[in-house]
C-alpha cells in the first residue's frame, strides 16, 4: 500500500521517527487489531490505535453506556448513555480518523464465537474486565496463534503483559493457573477506580501492539510490568513460560476452548435473573422494614464510604471487612436480610455468618442498585 498526501500529513511525526518511517507506517496502516472490550481500557487502546493508523480495528463488547462509566471511559460521552458502547466507539474512532476500518462486533466473547471472531485479526489486545473472558481470550489466542496484549486494572493498580507462546513466551495460565475463588477479587464497581488508571495502563497495551505491529524495541513479552498509582512506582517481575501448563506446557492437555463460567466458579449470563435460594428481592427487603412485627433484622455490609453515598433508613450498617471482629455483636437466633451495594458481597457475609451458627439468613438480589431502581429512586446510584 502506498500513503496519500493526506495520510503523509496526518502521520508525519511518525514518518521521521527513523524507528517506523514510511515503511513502519505502512505496516502499521495494513494491521488488523481486535480489542475485546470498549470500557476503560479499551477507550485509550482504540483511540490511539486509530490515531495511529492501524488499518482495521475490531471491537467486541455487548454493553450500553452507563453514567458511572463516563468517570472513565473515554470513547463515550454524556449523549450516549443507553447507547451501544460500540457504536459509540465507531463515531469517535471515526472522528479521529475516518481512515480507519472500525469492526463492531456486539456480542458477548463465548466459547462458541470466540475463534471465529479472534481469526482474522493479526494481533489482541485484553480489555476485560472479568476472568472467565479473559482465560477466554488467553486461550484462544494460544490455540490461534495470535498475540495477546495484556492489561488489568484495580483501584490504583494495574499490571501489563504480552502473552504470546509462539513467540516464545508464557500465556496467562502460566501467571495465573487457577482463578482465584467466586467473589475474592472485587468488580471494579464495588472496589473502584482512579479514573486515569485505565488511560495508563491502556496506552501501555496500545504502545504494545505497535511495537509488535513494526517488529521494533523490546515488548513485554516475558515481563509483568506492575504499576501504582498512589506511589507513581513501575515495578517488573520476570514471567517464563510454564512447562506444566495445559495449554502452552511441553505436553498440552487443552486442544480446544472450555466453559470459562464454570471454570472460574461463577454463574453464567442466563443464570444472572434467576433467584438464588439464599437470596429475596427488594420488595421483600421494603415488606420487612416497613411491617418490623415480623422480626426481620437488615444488615448493610457495605463499606462506610459507600454507605455515606447512599443508604436505606432503618438500616444497621455492619461491613463485610470487620464481620469477623464484629460477628459477636449480632445475635444467632435472630432473622436477618443482607444487602450490599449489588449482591456478591451480601452472599458472601450470608455464607460466613452461616459458619458460625446463624441460621435465618437471606441476601437481598441486586442490592441497594437494585433498591434505587425499583423502590425508591431518590438514592442515588453509584
Amino acid at each position: 500500500m502506498e500513503l496519500n498526501g493526506d495520510e503523509i500529513r496526518r502521520y508525519s511525526r511518525h514518518l521521521t521517527l527513523p524507528e517506523v518511517g514510511l515503511e513502519g507506517q505502512k505496516k502499521i496502516c495494513a494491521a488488523s487489531v481486535l480489542c475485546i472490550g470498549a470500557g476503560g481500557l479499551g477507550s485509550p487502546i482504540t483511540m490511539y490505535l486509530a490515531a495511529a493508523g492501524v488499518g482495521k480495528l475490531g471491537i467486541v463488547d455487548f454493553d450500553a453506556v452507563d453514567f458511572s462509566n463516563l468517570q472513565r471511559q473515554i470513547l463515550h460521552g454524556t449523549p450516549d448513555v443507553g447507547r451501544p458502547k460500540t457504536q459509540s466507539a465507531q463515531e469517535t474512532i471515526h472522528r479521529l480518523n475516518p481512515g480507519v476500518q472500525v469492526v463492531l462486533h456486539d456480542t458477548r466473547l463465548t466459547s462458541e464465537n470466540a475463534l471465529e471472531v479472534i481469526r482474522p485479526y493479526d494481533l489482541v489486545v485484553d480489555g476485560t474486565d472479568n476472568f472467565p473472558t479473559r482465560y477466554l481470550t488467553n486461550d484462544a489466542c494460544v490455540l490461534l496463534k495470535k498475540p495477546n496484549v495484556y492489561g488489568s486494572i484495580f483501584r490504583f493498580d494495574g499490571q501489563a503483559s504480552v502473552f504470546a507462546p509462539h513467540l516464545g513466551g508464557p500465556c496467562y495460565r502460566c501467571l495465573y493457573p487457577e482463578p482465584p475463588p467466586p467473589g475474592a477479587v472485587p468488580s471494579c464497581a464495588e472496589g473502584g477506580v482512579l479514573g486515569v488508571l485505565p488511560g495508563i495502563i491502556g496506552l501501555i497495551q496500545a504502545t504494545e501492539i505497535l511495537k509488535l505491529i513494526l517488529g521494533k524495541g523490546t515488548s513485554l513479552l516475558n515481563r509483568l510490568l506492575l504499576f501504582n498509582a498512589l506511589d507513581m512506582q513501575f515495578r517488573e517481575l520476570k514471567l517464563r513460560r510454564d512447562p506444566q501448563c495445559p495449554l502452552c506446557g511441553e505436553s498440552p492437555t487443552m486442544t480446544q476452548l472450555i466453559n470459562y463460567e464454570n471454570f472460574c466458579g461463577v454463574p453464567p449470563p442466563s443464570a444472572m435473573n434467576t433467584m438464588h435460594p439464599d437470596e429475596v428481592t427488594v420488595h421483600d427487603l421494603k415488606k420487612a422494614l416497613d411491617h418490623p412485627q415480623l422480626g426481620i433484622q437488615v444488615l448493610d455490609v457495605r463499606e462506610p464510604d459507600e454507605h455515606r453515598i447512599a443508604r436505606i433508613n432503618g438500616v444497621r450498617l455492619v461491613p463485610l471487612s470487620t464481620l469477623p471482629q464484629r460477628f459477636a455483636e449480632l445475635n444467632p437466633n435472630q432473622a436477618y436480610y443482607i444487602h450490599c451495594k449489588a449482591g456478591g458481597r451480601s452472599l458472601k457475609a450470608l455464607q460466613f455468618l452461616r459458619e458460625q451458627g446463624f441460621q435465618n439468613l437471606k441476601s437481598v438480589k441486586g442490592g441497594i442498585t437494585a433498591w434505587s431502581d425499583e423502590i425508591d429512586h431518590t438514592v442515588p446510584k453509584y
